[in-house]
């Protein structure tokens, strides 16, 4: 989100995506460094074995599940940008979160979508910094949940061998904001831009009640992603108690917020190659599971990809509509 907030903070409209889209295929090759050096490693017959055990009941299931998920990150989303003085529908922030996780899914970085997702926004409301600010705000808040929820369960697990994988990212994040801290000490102009951003999320999250709901929100949607992957590890029939799977799920929902990846793969599978073979269920196992619900994943926010040809539609259409009425 770090990445993101760069992207679409304080520079024009027309420039930001452009940027945003560099970084992202340079974090895409990350990811698909991390894919390759992982299929070397275990070969192929793992993700075969993911691939052929999606099934028209398991759809049925990552579909109901990113259905409920999508909503609730709509909701979050429109919280706080409501408190930040934006207008936004239900309808236009179901389809634009369903658009941004389908963009997510098929390009690399897994940020590129909920750019979109801002600055589509912002320009519809003549507020690009301000809706920026909204979804970062928005996947800042979901991801403070997810990590703390993350580590709730696991230490109630009594699962302290998975200990390092949440340090790791709790270790990014202080490292992030030591970065921010150091670059306002040093730069009066950094210094505003913080203060100005901390004045946005204070309106943003101003109140009690405010931060139940995105709470509450964050929840049903890591609820939501936890549960396909478990939906993903039945299919491939992983036999493991519940609390089990609810671990390994964990921590690869976990790692697949790590913005280096393609499509969402890479980061992901090796996370979830080293938890399984922890709780001692074996590393082609969890890239079989990961597998699955990757291709699960994908399947469940197509819709996002009927609402992103029809934007490209409409946008064309008033692409024609005004060069008609120039010439005219």
């Amino acid at each position: 989100m770090v990445a993101m907030t760069a992207a679409v903070g304080a520079r024009p409209a027309r420039a930001a995506p452009s940027a945003a889209r560099l970084r992202a295929w340079g974090r895409g090759a990350v990811g698909a460094v991390i894919l390759v050096a992982i299929i070397l490693q275990a070969g192929a017959a793992p993700f075969v074995r993911g691939l052929a055990a999606v099934s028209v009941p398991s759809v049925v299931a990552a579909l109901l599940l990113t259905a409920a998920a999508t909503a609730a990150a709509a909701w979050r989303w429109r919280i706080l940008a409501g408190r930040l003085g934006l207008a936004l529908t239900w309808p236009q922030a179901v389809s634009a979160y369903y658009r941004s996780q389908f963009l997510n899914t098929v390009l690399p970085g897994g940020v590129v979508g909920d750019v979109h997702r801002a600055v589509s926004h912002g320009r519809s409301v003549s507020q690009v910094a301000q809706a920026s600010r909204a979804v970062v705000a928005e996947r800042t808040a979901g991801q403070v949940v997810q990590i703390g929820l993350a580590v709730m369960v696991l230490v109630a697990l009594g699962m302290s061998a998975y200990a390092p994988a949440v340090g790791i990212v709790l270790l990014a994040v202080v490292v992030a904001c030591a970065g921010v801290v150091v670059a306002a000490a040093v730069s009066t102009r950094a210094r505003d831009v913080v203060h100005r951003e901390l004045d946005a999320v204070r309106t943003a999250f101003g109140t009690v009640g405010t931060v139940a709901k995105v709470v509450v929100a964050s929840l049903v949607v890591v609820a939501g992603h936890v549960a396909t992957f478990v939906v993903a590890c039945l299919a491939v029939g992983v036999d493991a108690p519940p609390q089990r799977l609810a671990a390994v799920a964990l921590i690869a929902v976990l790692a697949a917020s790590i913005p280096f990846n393609i499509g969402g793969w890479g980061p992901r599978e090796g996370a979830a190659a080293w938890a399984f073979t922890s709780a001692g269920l074996g590393a082609a196992t969890g890239l079989a599971a990961s597998t699955a619900f990757g291709v699960l994943a994908m399947i469940a926010v197509a819709p996002g990809a009927a609402v992103a040809a029809a934007s490209a539609f409409h946008r064309r259409r008033a692409t024609r509509a005004a060069a008609v009425e120039e010439s005219s």
